[in-house]
This record gives structure tokens, C-alpha cells and sequence, in this order.
């Protein structure tokens, strides 16, 4: 209730004289945390050009102890609260960014209970705004999240100058940031609307033990329909197929073990529609070492039509990044355990804006207020609200919303151990739940006392006396002395059976009235020809710079280069101006030799195993949305490796190779330098080969081990003589081959032999590494394919 304390009718009088009415708007604001009534001391507006304005000073008097002196009757009595009174009776309340009040969307009205309170509005701020009053209008606004309301003072005039000093305080100056509550509403273009039904949906899993074969069944016979414009929650207890229904609903997730009938405006599930749905996983899949605003510009180069020019994509980037409210943080990393970046609700924003960058008709959240203070959720659902306000259907699942946050789903599916709960108006659950018997004792979060149910947890819920009654008897004809309290699996019979009982028959007739989709909207369902966002030569370029700008912190990093460096000067200082002047010196420098071989091909294996391993989810995800071929990502990833790879070798030959005293020619550098360049290639396909047959990195090492050690020992330094049942390891061996191409650099000019091998030519041991580089590759491009 808004108080005006007016002790003195004349000194009004003499405020309305001396300021009339204002000419132009003008808004400032003020820092107000009390949750008390406001009182508005009006003498205080009368201060020398309002130059110190101050909370403590009597401009806004929010003291409890005032609170007494002024009662409702005594207020009414002013002329001037009398007219405020009036008029806060013909107003209404705005809500700015609140979505409660807006014209319901598509199966978001009537749902009044949501609409009961004002919501989004500017957090622990009161707004004064010097409105246009020629219309006498006295109470304009209201949108604070703590008190539900802010106000404007008319019928008083101020000069523009003493008005331009007010502009310090413009809500215009405050940066936008939804985690601190000033989130502007979030806006859409119009898309395809999609309506999604399912029926009957199961999924099993087929588990193949040393006898025997076991069958799980994940989900059992899940119905539902979601319109455009509803938010749908998946709801449940761990582990009862809440991400395996998202999944297969997403189209993520398909196979011979699924079951049942998934349509979209009546029509299957295509390759065509993944360019209308967005699937935000729960784990945030990003790039680390990239900014938020560099992750969402790749995504839209990479996502966004082909049509469109690379300046139209990166501004639609930049407009995704402030409706998101991203801007403070756009230049920021993204950041992991490792390296700090981004907040969790940033984060999860960033990974929205990936998706939401298509505008998709269908956007499927796993859990997308997992790990998330609650004012931060609150945040991410508002968001959601907003996008399905455009006509979109969003569908998520939840672990275990607040009271608020379950409040405000449209729809909500209820699962336990893969059997419908309950499906309908997420307002009316509690309705139903209580229609069949089972009520919380005590008063609690919706939420939570759904999970209970769906756990069989019973403790502070009532069950009917049925339930009780049965498990009595059940308990009676065994002899067994127990409580008569319900187990979890009699809860969880009884609330299946009651579900198909009570609401079953009603939601088939729903399901097979077919939803009013014309024609037109079916055929533009499957219309869209499945194309790429750029064209092969684009995707290449995209994915090389983006993979130099990810991987160049780690490449760079003042441990790799700390290692390099010490062991170069180590092998100096062994090998410090080596002669060879005899045959021992020669033997004794060809251990240095010997040893380069190695190092720059076991150092490359074990850099580029980790390589697909660690981006399989990266992988998965983006291939999942259509967003590049998996040729442009192979090339651009084996690649885009390869300048930074070569940087640290020409380093290390440089300490070492003068340090050393090897040959001091300009060619014989040159050519040592290639050679080793060679090596490094060869290796490095051996281990892209590696990482992408075995994609797990324990065993991915293990094997490495094993073969980079045969490789060593059949290098042609340590076994002169290798039988002849496994000489062939040798020439599959590119320690062998670069081994013997550095003696013939080093040591051509000096003898024509040296330890039984001939030091001529050198472009059969060159062929054969680069002949190893590309097979290697080709073997690493049809094992990526082939998982996927």
C-alpha cells in the first residue's frame, strides 16, 4: 500500500506552485532494500534543486518507527494522497519483464495462479520516473523484485537542467546481467511452430553377459503432447529416464531397443529437422580457452544459413550475446576446473546461445539449472519462458526445482523407474495427487514432495487406506509382523495404476485427435533441404583457426616449453662439440642421433593421442547439429596441429645441434630439420590412428606404449641384426627410417657405410614416412567415421 505522510496541507501547496508539470521523462533510481510500506515524505521533494539526494536525509523514510505515526485514515485525509490513492486505483500494474501479464501464448492461459505476483522486474531497486502526466496519470509502473512495484511522481515541474543531473541514475547506464537481476525480456523471431506428440514410448537396453543376456526395460509406454508456447518439465528421481526420454524425443537417440510413436505436426522424425531443434546437453560442452563471445560467433558461422554473409552471422552473434545478458562477460574464457572463466549461469547461458542461435522451432534442455543457486535457475526458466512465448516449445528436464521454478512449467511429466506419474498442467498436480489419496502432512515444496512419491518415500505423506489395507493383508497371509506402512514398490503400482485409471483414457482420446496442424505446416515440417551452414572450403577455414586459438595455450605453456628447452640443453651438454674424427666418434655421436629419433616420435604419439579422445563430446554434439562434415573437422584438427608441432622442434635442433657440433653446413641443418619435421608426421598419425580406434585414453596409452617400444628397438640401433620372421617391424618402424636419413645427412660426406648401412640416397626412407603419414590419417578418418 503506497503512504504519502503530509503533516502540513499548505507546504503542498506550496510544492505543486513551485513545480508544475514536467515537460519531458526523465528516471533515476535509488537502492531500497526494505520490504516495509513505503512512506514518502513530500516536504522532502522541496529540497534546493534535489542536488542531495539521499535515503538518509528524508527523501525516502522507510523506518519502521515512522510507520506508527501515520496511519490509513490520517493519510487519506491529504489532498494530494487522496489523488494518489485515486489514481492507483485506475492503474495497472506493469510489468515490464514479467511475462505473467503479457497475452497468454498458446496453451499458456488460464493459469492464473501463476499470475498472481509480479515477476522479473529490477532487483532491490525503486524506480521514481518522471513521466509525460498530462494525462494525470500518478501511478504508472511497478517492477521490483523484492516489493513488486515502483512509481511515478507527477503533478510537480523541474527545470531540464536541474533534470540533466539526474541522468547518472538512468536504469540506461546499468549493464545489462541477468545472475544480478536486470534482465531484459528476451525476444525472438518467429519460426515453424512444431507440435510434438508421443505415444507409447519405450526403450530398453540389452546388457550381454559371459552366459547369459539380460534385457532392461528404461522406459514403459511414456504418452504426452507439447503445443508451441509451453514449457514442458520431464520430472523424477535419478535414474528414471528423464535424459534417455529428451534424448529420443530430440532425435538424439534411436535405435532397434526403442519403441512406440514420436511425431512432429504429425510426422516422423527426419535428418531434416535437426535444423529446427536445439538440444542443450547437462554437462556444458565448450572450448575452455575461447571467449564467450568467440564460442558463439563459431557457432553461428558454423550453424547459421550459408545464404547469409559473415558479418550478418557475427551480428547476430553479438545480438544473442546481449539478450542473453553476456555482454560483461564476452571477452571472458569460458573456462573449466583448470582455468578459471565464466560463472555456472553464464556458462549454461553460453551453452543455451549456441542452440537458440539457429532459432530453433524445438529446444530440449538436460537439466539446465543443475549446479545453480537458485537465483540463477529462477534466471535460466524466465529465459525459457521467454523463448517459448515466441511460439516455441521447450521442453527440460529437472532434478529437483524450487517451489518458484515449479510454478512456472506449463506442462510436467512425472516418472518413476520408467512408468508414467503423471502427465497434464504442472498447476495441477498437487490437485490430482490429492484426488487419489496422497497428500503432504506438512507443508512443502510441490517438487519435492512429487519425488518423494516417485522414490515410494512416504514419510509426511498420507496414502489412501487402501494402500494401507492391502499391504496389511498382504503382510497378514505371510505371518510377518511389520508396519503397515507401504513399501516403495506397492507406492509406485498404485500410482501407475492410478494414472492409467484416472487420466489414461482421457490422454489417448487426446492423443489420437490429431493435432490442427494444416497442410502447409506439415510440409514445411520436412521441407527444409537438409544443407550445410558453409561450404566444405568455409568449414575447414573455421575449424583450423578455431582449433589453433583453443590448443595455443596449452602448446604454449611454460611447462611443454620448460621441457623442451632442459632436454635440448642436456643433450648439449652430454654431446657438448662432439667429434668425429674416428670410427668411436662416430658411434658415439650417432647415439645423439639415435636419440632425436625417438624423442621427436614418441613426444608427437603421445601429444596426439589425446587428441579425438578428448573432443568426443565436442564431436558428438556439434555432429549431432549438422554444424560441419566430418572430412572439414579431420583436416582442420590433424592440421591445425601442425605449425604449432614444428615450432618447438626447430627450437630444440637449434640448441642442440650447435651445442653439439654436428655438421655446421646450412643444408645439413636444413635437411636434419626436415627429416625430423617428417617423423614428427608419421608419429603424429600413428597416434591420431591410436586415439580414434580406441577413444578411450587408459588403453589408447597402453598401446602406445607397446608399439612406440617395438618401434624403438627395431629402429636398427640397439639390434643390428633383427631375424628375418620380424625384420618386416622394421620397415613399419619410422625410427628406423629417420634414423638412417640423419646418418646419411650427417655422415654422407665422410664414409659410405657406416654399421652396416650404405649412406647413399635417402628418398626411399622419405617416401616411406610420408607414405606412413597418409595411411596413418586415412586409418584415423575411417575409425572416426566408423564410431560415429
Amino acid at each position: 500500500m503506497l503512504k504519502v505522510k503530509n503533516d502540513d496541507s499548505s507546504i503542498a501547496a506550496d510544492h505543486k506552485k513551485r513545480i508544475g508539470i514536467a515537460r519531458k521523462s526523465k528516471k533515476f533510481s535509488y537502492p531500497y532494500t526494505s520490504s516495509l510500506p513505503l512512506v514518502i515524505d513530500v516536504r522532502c521533494l522541496t529540497a534546493n534543486k534535489m542536488e542531495k539526494l539521499n535515503l538518509s536525509s528524508g527523501l525516502c523514510r522507510t523506518q519502521s518507527e515512522q510507520l506508527p505515526n501515520t496511519s490509513y485514515g490520517d493519510t487519506m485525509k491529504s489532498p494530494i494522497s487522496s489523488e494518489l490513492t485515486k489514481e492507483a486505483d485506475v492503474q495497472t500494474l506493469s510489468r515490464k519483464s514479467s511475462r505473467n501479464q503479457v497475452l497468454a501464448s498458446p496453451g499458456r492461459g488460464g493459469n492464473s495462479g501463476r499470475n498472481t505476483h509480479i515477476k522479473k522486474g529490477k532487483s532491490a531497486q525503486l524506480k521514481f520516473e518522471f513521466d509525460d502526466v498530462g494525462s494525470g496519470a500518478v501511478l504508472s509502473r511497478a517492477s521490483s523484485a523484492s516489493l513488486g512495484f515502483s512509481f511515478s511522481l507527477a503533478g510537480f515541474t523541474m527545470q531540464p537542467d536541474e533534470l540533466a543531473d539526474l541522468t547518472p541514475f538512468s536504469e540506461d547506464d546499468i549493464p545489462e546481467d541477468i545472475e544480478a537481476g536486470t534482465r531484459s525480456k528476451f525476444q525472438t523471431e518467429p519460426t515453424l511452430q512444431i507440435h510434438l506428440k508421443f505415444t507409447e514410448v519405450t526403450y530398453k537396453i540389452i546388457t550381454k553377459g559371459v552366459a547369459s543376456t539380460e534385457e532392461k526395460n528404461i522406459l514403459k509406454g511414456i504418452n504426452g503432447v507439447v503445443n508451441p508456447g509451453e514449457v514442458l518439465a520431464l520430472m523424477g528421481p535419478s535414474g528414471c529416464g528423464k535424459t534417455t526420454l529428451l534424448s529420443l524425443l530430440g532425435g538424439r537417440l534411436a535405435g532397434h531397443t526403442t519403441g512406440g510413436s514420436i511425431t512432429y505436426n504429425d510426422q516422423p522424425y527426419t535428418k531434416s529437422l535437426k535444423s529446427r531443434i536445439g538440444f542443450v546437453t547437462q554437462d556444458d560442452v565448450l572450448f575452455p580457452h575461447l571467449t564467450v563471445k568467440e564460442t558463439i560467433t563459431y557457432a553461428a558461422l558454423l550453424k547459421l544459413p550459408k545464404t547469409l554473409t559473415k558479418q550478418a552471422k557475427v551480428k547476430q552473434a553479438e545480438d544473442v550475446i546481449r539478450e542473453l545478458g553476456l555482454e560483461r562477460c564476452k571477452d571472458t574464457m569460458i573456462g573449466n576446473s583448470f582455468v578459471r572463466g565464466v560463472s555456472g549461469g553464464e556458462r549454461k547461458r553460453v551453452s543455451i546461445g549456441n542452440e537458440i542461435i539457429i532459432n530453433p522451432s524445438l529446444l530440449f534442455l538436460d537439466e539446465p539449472t543443475s549446479g545453480l543457486d537458485s537465483t540463477t535457475a529462477l534466471r535460466i526458466i524466465e529465459l525459457l519462458q521467454d523463448i517459448a512465448e515466441a511460439d516455441k516449445t521447450v521442453i527440460t528436464t529437472i532434478h529437483q526445482p524450487s517451489s518458484r521454478l515449479f510454478h512456472k512449467f506449463d506442462k510436467l511429466i512425472l516418472l518413476g523407474r520408467g512408468s508414467l506419474l503423471y502427465f497434464g498442467k504442472a498447476s495441477e498436480a498437487m490437485d490430482y495427487f490429492s484426488s487419489i489419496g496422497c497428500c503432504p502432512l506438512i507443508s512443502m515444496n510441490p517438487a519435492e514432495f512429487l519425488l518423494d512419491l516417485a522414490n515410494g518415500n512416504i514419510n509426511d505423506v498420507s496414502v489412501p487406506s487402501q494402500l494401507e489395507h492391502k499391504e496389511q493383508s498382504e503382510n497378514s497371509e505371510k505371518d510377518i509382523v511389520m508396519s503397515c506402512k507401504p513399501s516403495s514398490n506397492a507406492v509406485h503400482e498404485y500410482l501407475v495404476d492410478a494414472f492409467a485409471r484416472n487420466m489414461g483414457e482421457e490422454m489417448k482420446r487426446k492423443l489420437v485427435f490429431r493435432t490442427s496442424v494444416d497442410r502447409e505446416m506439415k510440409s514445411n515440417t520436412h521441407c527444409v533441404k537438409r544443407e550445410w551452414g558453409a561450404r566444405w572450403t568455409q568449414q575447414f577455414s573455421i575449424l583450423f583457426w578455431r582449433g589453433i586459438k583453443e590448443r595455443k595455450h596449452d602448446y604454449f605453456s611454460w611447462l611443454r616449453i620448460t621441457q623442451i628447452i632442459a632436454t635440448a640443453i642436456i643433450l648439449g651438454l652430454l654431446w657438448w662439440r662432439s667429434d668425429v674424427h674416428s670410427p668411436n666418434d662416430l658411434q658415439n655421436q650417432a647415439g645423439l642421433l639415435f636419440f632425436i629419433a625417438v624423442f621427436w616420435a614418441f613426444f608427437p604419439v603421445f601429444t596426439a593421442i589425446f587428441t579425438f579422445p578428448q573432443e568426443r563430446a565436442m564431436l558428438k554434439k556439434e555432429r549431432a547439429a549438422d554444424m560441419y562434415r566430418l572430412s572439414a573437422y579431420f583436416l582442420a584438427r590433424t592440421t591445425s596441429d601442425i605449425p604449432l608441432d614444428l615450432l618447438f622442434p626447430l627450437i630444440f635442433l637449434l640448441i642442440v645441434y650447435f651445442m653439439a657440433g654436428l655438421r655446421l653446413t646450412a643444408q645439413s641443418f636444413f635437411l636434419t630439420v626436415l627429416v625430423v619435421f617428417l617423423c614428427i608426421v608419421a608419429a603424429q598419425g600413428l597416434g591420431l590412428a591410436i586415439g580414434a580406434a580406441v577413444m578411450d585414453l587408459n588403453r589408447a596409452t597402453t598401446l602406445a606404449s607397446v608399439v612406440v617400444m617395438a618401434f624403438m628397438l627395431a629402429g636398427g640401433f640397439f639390434v643390428k641384426d633383427v631375424p628375418v620372421f620380424i625384420s618386416w617391424l622394421s620397415y613399419l618402424s619410422f625410427n628406423y627410417h629417420t634414423y638412417r636419413l640423419v646418418l646419411k645427412v650427417q655422415y654422407g660426406h665422410i664414409t659410405s657405410e657406416f654399421d652396416g648401412i650404405k649412406l647413399d640416397g635417402g628418398l626411399k626412407e622419405a617416401g616411406a614416412l610420408a607414405a606412413m603419414a597418409i595411411t596413418y590419417r586415412v586409418l584415423a578418418y575411417i575409425s572416426l567415421r566408423r564410431a560415429g
